[in-house]
């Protein structure tokens, strides 16, 4: 299946309730949109202002519209935002969120605070097609493809929460960075991903810099060209083995996108240069991806590449399978990495007593009544 026949055939479904959703459209739809239902254009302008830049919740809010104009728009379209099923606390502050979108699927968002910093972990995808062994999202059947508008729902879903709009404030901020590694494989859905990160990246719109914003692959190879070409943003690689034969055993979308393709299109990568560094993510499983010789044999597929490794610790969640490195092998595998000049931190678990770590998000909504074949 092409990636774009992929796209249409896991599509987000239209709202039928008569009123259009203006989050997720860009500021020219939402000129065209409002002049349609009777407004001047140039009031597009005002009301994208509004939704990205001041974050407002409901027309009333948009306090240069008059009354008319304001029931023109209640009465056409809607800027809800999706409804909060659960909202989690972990023992380290990181926040996770069961959000249903409007025809009542549900996704997992995360944010995970610093001292100075705050990182939003979003989902692109309801469940997930890749099927890596040790992923609990990946034992979820893909439902569907998230629209802009969702994507964008769980930024603005995170600002409302810590109250930081407007988007262009000067102040010092909690929620800095974006990290597309929520549910799904993004490059799978590409068009929605890209036209909510543009939005995202615009400085009319939600103002977050594209070096703020990270987006992980697994390896879709065609799209990480599109992407260095028309996005700009930081990439991540899903990597976790280092030969062809190990890779395709735990994660399936090796068989049709080799490593060497995978490593030559990271060397062609547009964005990356030595301020800004490829990140090879590599889970550390016991006794599988974990020796000397798989590090040894890192140090020499990376080597030409702009690249740091994250070394994650594996969360484990129900029947996985797989057990963590012993911290000592992690330790091993990392010296023999910064040995050879690479920077290899272990990132530091979060959120594992509410399943928001890396690898374990899995939404607890109705599956699809049977799997999309």
């Amino acid at each position: 299946m092409s990636i774009s026949a992929h796209s249409e055939k896991f599509a987000a479904p239209t709202l039928d309730t008569g009123k259009k959703p203006l989050i997720g459209l860009d500021r020219e739809e939402i000129c065209t949109a409002v002049e349609e239902a009777g407004l001047a254009k140039f009031r597009g302008k005002q009301i994208y202002h509004w939704i990205y830049q001041k974050g407002a919740k409901s027309f009333e809010e948009m306090a240069n519209l008059g009354k008319a104009d304001i029931q023109k728009l209640e009465d056409s379209f809607t800027i809800a935002r999706p409804k909060i099923v659960t909202d989690q606390k972990s023992q380290d502050g990181t926040h996770k969120w069961l959000l249903s979108m409007a025809d009542g699927q549900q996704i997992e968002a995360v944010f995970i605070p610093e001292e100075d910093r705050g990182a939003l972990c979003v989902s692109s995808q309801v469940g997930c097609t890749l099927t890596c062994k040790f992923c609990h999202t990946g034992t979820q059947p893909l439902v569907r493809n998230l629209g802009s508008r969702e994507i964008l729902s769980q930024i603005m879903h995170t600002r409302d929460y810590l109250n930081e709009w407007p988007s262009s404030a000067p102040e010092k901020r909690l929620f800095t960075n974006i990290v597309m590694m929520g549910m799904g494989e993004p490059l799978y859905n590409y068009q929605n991903v890209a036209k909510a990160l543009k939005i995202a990246m615009d400085g009319e719109g939600l103002s977050i810099g594209r070096r703020k914003i990270t987006l992980s692959t697994s390896g879709v190879i065609p799209e990480i060209y599109k992407c260095g070409e028309e996005l700009g943003v930081n990439l991540a690689i899903s990597l976790h083995a280092v030969t062809n034969e190990l890779r395709s055993q735990i994660m399936p979308i090796n068989n049709k996108y080799p490593l060497e393709e995978l490593l030559k299109a990271c060397r062609e990568y547009p964005a990356a240069s030595a301020s800004r560094k490829i990140t090879f993510e590599y889970v550390m499983l016991k006794g599988v991806n974990d020796t000397m010789a798989d590090a040894r044999q890192l140090v020499r597929i990376l080597r030409g590449i702009h690249a740091k490794v994250n070394l994650i610790p594996f969360n484990d969640w129900p029947d996985s399978g797989f057990e963590c490195s012993d911290l000592s092998t992690i330790k091993n595998f990392a010296k023999v990495l910064e040995e050879a000049g690479f920077e290899s931190p272990m990132r530091k678990p979060r959120g594992r007593d509410i399943l928001a770590a890396c690898g374990q998000l899995k939404s607890a909504s109705k599956r699809a009544k049977k799997r999309v074949e």
